[in-house]
């Protein structure tokens, strides 16, 4: 687990971006796992910024979405389709085809989340996850009490949630009662994670996340397991991290040891 500390949000997506960056530089058929809300619209932007200034190029990546709400047609304005479209997918040149999010309208839901198992699967796997992390330390929409070998299904949100995404919503009776997340062993089966989090809003979450137990209360606690896992949080997010002088010494000596002659 490499954690990263940085001063603010801005850094937190120019860091984030460059990690997508390089690992796409050296596999031009990148599998990406891709999450929405605010958090990594700032990593988005950097990216189109690569792709349109750099030619950082998504020709033949193929991308799995986290999740979509139950019930929104792609074209709903708060549908994730919607939104991956608008931040994303419509400022590079990623083939539609190689675009993969949950449907939320889908008529058979167990038939649908079957299928997008076995669609990562016959993809070859997901090369790099990128994540977000919910205030009550979720993942996905893999709200507390998930099964951390949970695979893609509906899961019915926490008020919690709905109240957090209210935002995005002209009032909280429209925020769906439901989505269709990849489950934690999904996310988990990565061979890579990247988990991004701003703001002290996310600082009980991202230290229980870090140094908590790994508990299904704290659904992004599995990823103190995985092998290959990157977090970049930013100050206020990592204000409550008890190990932070640590992490930010280890960063040091990283970035010291890139920085000699070999």
């Amino acid at each position: 687990m490499r954690i990263i500390i940085v001063e603010d949000y801005e850094e937190m997506s120019r860091k984030s971006a460059k990690v997508v960056s390089e690992r796409l530089r050296r596999k031009p058929d990148l599998v990406l796992g891709l999450p929405t809300g605010s958090t990594p619209v700032g990593m988005y932007q950097q990216l189109i910024k690569a792709h349109k200034e750099k030619g950082l190029d998504f020709s033949r990546v193929r991308s799995f979405n986290l999740d979509e709400y139950w019930g929104l047609s792609p074209d709903h304005p708060q549908s994730y389709h919607y939104f991956m479209w608008h931040n994303f997918f419509n400022h590079i040149n990623i083939k539609p085809e190689n675009v993969y999010i949950p449907r939320g309208e889908a008529e058979n839901a167990e038939t649908f989340c079957n299928w997008y198992e076995h669609k990562i699967k016959e993809e070859g796997g997901i090369d790099l996850q990128v994540l977000g992390i919910g205030r009550d330390g979720h993942i996905g929409f893999n709200e507390p009490g998930s099964s951390l070998g949970s695979r893609t299904r509906i899961k019915t949100l926490t008020e919690e949630t709905r109240e957090d995404n209210s935002r995005f919503f002209e009032k909280k009776e429209d925020v769906p009662y439901c989505a269709i997340t990849m489950g934690i062993g999904t996310i988990f089966e990565a061979k890579e994670c990247l988990l991004l989090a701003s703001g002290d809003n996310k600082a009980e979450a991202v230290q229980k996340c870090i140094e908590g137990p790994v508990s299904t209360e704290t659904t992004a606690s599995l990823l103190q397991l995985h092998s290959k896992l990157i977090i970049i949080v930013d100050e206020e997010a990592a204000k409550n991290l008890k190990s932070k002088d640590y992490y930010k010494h280890t960063q040091r000596m990283a970035e010291k040891l890139q920085a000699e002659p070999r």
